[in-house]
């Protein structure tokens, strides 16, 4: 209808003045309802065509779409392990901080996992002062031994001595005696060496890698512990957390509730708009939008991020072959806007249906030396034409509020 207006201006207004003042013809004589047709037409066929034209400049060149939303992203409360809820840190809508403890599972047989591991670690410890008493155990022997060789070998040198010195003094029996007495002694040296080696080798290697593997299990059983405590991975604020003491929760079936960071929903906007404005949406456009949460108030934005591929040709691979009839609905091209302020969006609630237009500005093309008269006249007729839509919009600012309130039936 606006644009209907404003071309009327140019065309049916003049062709009427014309009528009028030129020709003398007179309205409610000559100029009727009926004979408006006849007597107006070339006005009012060149205000339709210009109109046509109008509305397709506009619409092409200064996008505009009602599917705009302040998407956010929620972060899923899920445990890593499936079990019983013990605990319950957080009422049903709560602020959290990130390590907050959202709430505890069952956890007995983690805490009695954890203590066998600590017992274990005692138990490695006491062995490890056991064997410091057997290497002390193996060195007494260990000299005990070494005392008793050294006797046995004395008293054979000193038989050999005799026997060499007058033969027939020592009996040849009293000799091979103490030859085996020595190496049975011998064979009590040796394994008392092989003893305190043996003790050596359990204190310095056997038992730390039994204590390193104690530790380690126990360290294991403390991640278990820990998982049980479900803590909140960021800022942000628990909604709708229905969940109570006795409820089973599963990682794979059924999550606990859900976290919705902090500032989620308030960077940018998110908008679809045809996919005719797909060579006319770029990075760096100019653009508005209006909001219901916050009604009244109109929000500059910029164009920060275009999409290069549209949701609706999105197929999983699978065992049948995709029609494409089954895209029924036309896909948008998303657009995320930002604002050009800061704090733009302060005070529109995340998840917020909005109104955004689209600015297509041909400055620099108008500025270069290239541009002749005639296109650079015509780029500035797109550039002017925006103001429609601007106006347009605040328009729908203005009776957002009276469409939704009253007009809706709310």
């Amino acid at each position: 209808m606006l644009e209907i207006i404003l071309c009327s201006l140019v065309t049916i207004l003049p062709d009427y003045l014309y009528r009028r003042y030129v020709q003398g013809k007179r309205l409610g004589r000559e100029i009727t309802l009926f004979s408006v047709w006849f007597e107006l037409r070339f006005g009012i066929i060149t205000c339709l065509m210009l109109a046509v034209a109008l509305i397709t400049v506009i619409f092409y060149f200064h996008p505009s779409t009602t599917s705009a939303t302040l998407f956010y992203r929620t972060v899923p409360i899920v445990p890593e392990a499936t079990g019983r809820v013990a605990e319950v840190h957080v009422e049903f809508s709560a602020p959290v901080k990130k390590g907050d403890v959202i709430f505890r599972l069952d956890n007995s047989k983690q805490q009695a996992a954890l203590r066998t591991a600590t017992s274990k670690i005692a138990e490695i410890d006491a062995a490890m002062l056991s064997a410091q008493a057997d290497i002390m155990k193996a060195e007494g022997q260990l000299q005990e031994a070494k005392g008793s060789v050294q006797q046995a070998s004395d008293e054979l040198d000193v038989k050999r001595e005799l026997q060499k010195r007058n033969p027939g003094i020592v009996p040849q029996r009293d000799i091979e005696k103490l030859e085996v007495a020595l190496a049975g002694r011998q064979g009590s040296l040796d394994a008392a060496t092989a003893s305190k080696q043996s003790a050596m080798v359990r204190l310095s290697a056997l038992l730390p890698a039994e204590k390193a593997s104690a530790e380690a299990a126990l360290a294991e059983a403390q991640v278990d512990l820990d998982k049980t405590y479900i803590r909140a991975g960021v800022d942000g604020r628990v909604e709708q957390f229905g969940l109570r003491p006795g409820d089973i929760v599963n990682p794979m079936i059924r999550s606990a509730g859900i976290l919705i960071p902090e500032g989620a929903g308030r960077r940018a906007l998110a908008a679809g708009f045809g996919q005719i404005e797909g060579q006319v949406m770029k990075v760096g456009m100019v653009a508005e939008a209006t909001c219901i949460s916050k009604p009244w108030t109109i929000i500059p934005m910029v164009v920060t991020s275009v999409q290069d591929y549209i949701a609706s040709g999105q197929f999983r691979g699978g065992e049948q072959l995709v029609d494409a009839q089954q895209a029924v609905r036309p896909g948008t091209i998303l657009v995320l806007m930002e604002p050009i302020y800061k704090g733009g969006l302060e005070g529109v609630t995340p998840g917020s249906s909005c109104i955004a237009n689209a600015y297509t500005s041909n400055h620099d093309r108008i500025a270069a030396k290239e541009t002749g008269a005639f296109k650079g006249f015509a780029l500035h007729v797109v550039d002017a034409v925006g103001i429609v839509h601007a106006m347009l919009l605040r328009i729908q600012a203005l009776l957002l509020p009276i469409k939704t309130l009253v007009l809706s039936g709310h």
